[in-house]
């Protein structure tokens, strides 16, 4: 998977891009990103990128030309594009996986009111919004998308521990607990001392459903939810909304 992102402030994204799991996916060749500074494409000397909107209005936003020179530089008409924005669809694990099946995907990074809205017309696929907020900076939300995207691709993150996380079978993921078994007077369940693995799963997915009720009980209404999630919260909500695991 190979990023193109369009930034007024690259060094920005450098960090992320040198260290930790980014950084062993890149020097196994799993991941690319190209960081094309849009300032580079502005024609005067002040290396303009961005003035007030038409119709008046606080702020300022991104000028046409540059980013149009930007994008055409790397072919945008060829490759799927994304505006991070808070005008865009929510962005989700389900849709960062249709992502992932792209061998390159551009990013375009907002700043100050937004970019001029003949951009988004001529090159953006998808304008994605990563929640009901606003940010000031188009590359965090950018890192946002790369980061849920690439430990999606194959060898960058082990796949084991992608099938039981948060989303992946449409409920929160469980409680972890590691050592000492007693931490200021509270220990590790005993369930998962006891070695029985299934029971251990069974216990796991309890509590995964548990918390999805508590804090996210919009995604049981999303139809994601696996068929073993689907009994188990039939005999939840038949105990009354006990876990009978614990």
């Amino acid at each position: 998977m190979r990023f193109h992102i369009l930034t007024l402030f690259p060094e920005i994204m450098e960090g992320y891009f040198s260290a930790s799991v980014m950084a062993r996916a890149i020097k196994k060749r799993l991941i690319d990103y190209n960081l094309i500074n849009i300032r580079n494409f502005a024609e005067d000397k002040h290396k303009t990128c961005d003035d007030y909107p038409y119709g008046g209005g606080a702020g300022m936003v991104l000028k046409p030309e540059p980013m149009a020179m930007a994008l055409d530089s790397i072919d945008a008409d060829k490759l799927r594009t994304i505006y991070p924005t808070p005008g865009g669809k929510l962005f989700s694990q389900e849709y960062a996986e249709k992502l992932a099946e792209e061998k390159e995907l551009i990013i375009i990074c907002g700043r100050y009111e937004g970019i001029d809205q003949r951009i988004i017309d001529l090159y953006v696929d998808d304008e994605i919004s990563l929640g009901d907020y606003i940010l000031s900076s188009g590359e965090i939300a950018a890192l946002v998308i790369v980061d849920v995207v690439s430990r999606l691709i194959e060898g960058v993150i082990n796949r084991d521990s992608l099938e039981e996380e948060s989303f992946s079978n449409g409920i929160l993921e469980y409680p972890h607990y590691t050592r000492p078994v007693e931490f200021r007077g509270l220990r590790v369940p005993d369930i998962l001392l006891s070695g029985h693995h299934a029971e251990i799963e069974k216990w796991r997915l309890k509590q995964g459903l548990e918390k999805t009720m508590k804090n996210r009980p919009d995604l049981l209404q999303s139809g994601r939810i696996s068929d073993r999630v689907e009994r188990i919260l039939r005999e939840f909500e038949h105990n009354g909304g006990k876990n009978g695991a614990d």
